[in-house]
């Protein structure tokens, strides 16, 4: 498999070295299992609160004496029911989207329909894939051959073949490494969007459009062959962001499912303390305050640690894909500045 990373004269394929963030960083934000990371932040929350308490001598004498326990689980249960309820709505209120007349319906439908057709036209194919990850492998593969027949409509003695053989040679490696993420890729899981992101369609577009601006001397055959790359990259955008909806859609869903399952524990670890746990007990006295306040305060905020968890993703995909098209919103040195007469307007 080829995996190309850049060089020094454009700027990485790959998301964790466009973003300059740690690769550990980046698998905690995106790749890690979103149950992993919330048992993670579990354990951890545990082991400061558990720290604090023992590091602190007065800490147990000060649980036992005053009512700080009630007044602590009292505000847990109050802000799991308020925050669990208002985090549930919101979240409707997103997915609502899918609700609509029939004549929005049919809207929708016919815009679908019309993007697969242009899709299969594109990809020289009878019908277009039905499966996210096979679309979105098909047309990385397109791109990826009409590279590579717009670096043999270029000769080498042409003036633009060193910046097509840069921009070809990058593409098709680009796309080797994508396809064969995308091979077996299941929709529902981050890998057919993770595979998504390591295709840097928006850079290529660009440098295809001050190929076409800075050598106007192409042939035909160069020119079209450029075109058709061009249209191929341009199709693929919209893709992935149709594709990267209908994954937030369903993080959203599995984020609400599992902050109801979390709130089930929460609420009765919550009443249960409020309610029926003696601090001078034998419970109390045989495993320590510390230990039991810091174990039952962590169930209590369970549900927000599963959002916090969701929104970790579903923030840093966004921001790494807030721009569709050929604009570069991350700060580089490899972008040439574009000049223009600018006297006009003095």
């Amino acid at each position: 498999m080829t995996d190309v990373d850049g060089d020094d004269a454009q700027p990485s394929d790959r998301l964790r070295a466009r973003a300059a963030e740690s690769r550990t960083k980046l698998w905690l934000l995106l790749e890690a299992d979103r149950r992993l990371v919330v048992a993670g932040l579990f354990l951890v929350v545990v082991a400061v609160l558990v720290a604090v308490g023992v590091s602190l001598p007065a800490a147990e004498n000060t649980l036992r004496t005053t009512d700080s326990i009630d007044t602590l689980f009292q505000g847990f249960l109050t802000a799991t029911i308020t925050g669990v309820t208002l985090v549930l709505t919101l979240n409707q209120l997103v997915l609502s989207q899918e609700l609509g007349a029939v004549g929005d319906q049919r809207e929708r439908m016919a815009g679908a329909l019309e993007f697969r057709e242009d899709a299969a036209e594109l990809i020289e194919a009878p019908v277009s894939p039905a499966r996210p990850s096979q679309f979105l492998r098909a047309l990385v593969q397109m791109a990826g051959r009409r590279a590579a027949n717009l670096r043999d409509a270029v000769d080498e003695g042409h003036p633009a073949h060193a910046a097509v053989t840069d921009l070809t040679g990058s593409l098709i490696g680009n796309a080797e490494s994508v396809t064969d993420d995308l091979d077996g890729a299941q929709f529902g899981e981050f890998d057919v969007l993770s595979a998504a992101l390591n295709f840097n369609y928006s850079w290529k577009i660009f440098t295809a459009q001050r190929i076409r601006a800075d050598h106007d001397a192409l042939d035909d055959d160069a020119e079209a062959a450029l075109d058709s790359l061009v249209d191929t990259l341009e199709l693929f955008g919209p893709a992935r962001e149709h594709f990267k909806t209908l994954y937030f859609q369903w993080e959203l869903i599995n984020l609400s499912r599992g902050i109801l399952a979390a709130a089930l524990p929460a609420l009765l670890v919550t009443i249960c303390m409020v309610a029926f746990f003696d601090r001078t007990g034998a419970t109390a006295q045989s495993l320590g305050l510390v230990p039991v306040v810091a174990f039952t305060s962590t169930v209590a905020i369970l549900p927000f640690l599963v959002l916090f968890a969701y929104v970790l993703r579903i923030a840093t995909v966004t921001k790494h894909t807030l721009s569709i098209g050929p604009f570069i919103l991350r700060e580089t040195e490899q972008v040439e500045e574009v000049t223009w007469d600018d006297t006009q307007s003095r």
